[in-house]
């Protein structure tokens, strides 16, 4: 299948930090892609049953849900959607149990925007 470069990347972009999803969500849109915005677990699994994405952004630390758990539902809903978690630092061994369980890659927050967008390029291009 090849790229339509005029289509945005559909993201669904999961974190209960409402100021650092906004501001990345912002900087996201201007780069051609379609961001719907979860600021909890539950709200991302509704997201997931409303619609469809190209790549998730789940962040691993959420007040509501582990961020493993809702990995683990995404993967039985959508088992081919591509999933970069966020983690903070000292929290690189439960990223890489995302990993295990499916998830695409991993950044650690801060994470460099640049690198974020790359990631899910990467993941969009193995997925199309």
């Amino acid at each position: 299948m090849v790229e339509d470069r005029n289509k945005p990347i559909r993201i669904l972009f999961v974190d209960d930090e409402i100021g650092f999803v906004d501001v990345i969500s912002k900087r996201m849109s201007i780069r051609n892609m379609k961001v719907t915005r979860a600021y909890s677990g539950t709200e991302a699994l509704q997201a997931l049953k409303k619609e469809d994405f190209d790549v998730t952004v789940l962040d691993l630390k959420m007040e509501d849900m582990d961020g493993i758990e809702i990995l683990k539902i995404f993967k039985k809903i959508a088992p081919d959607l591509p999933v970069i978690m966020l983690t903070g630092h000292g929290s690189e061994e439960a990223a890489r149990d995302g990993i295990r369980f499916g998830a695409f890659d991993y950044l650690t927050k801060p994470c460099d925007f640049e690198e974020l967008i790359l990631k899910i390029k990467e993941a969009y291009q193995q997925r199309v």
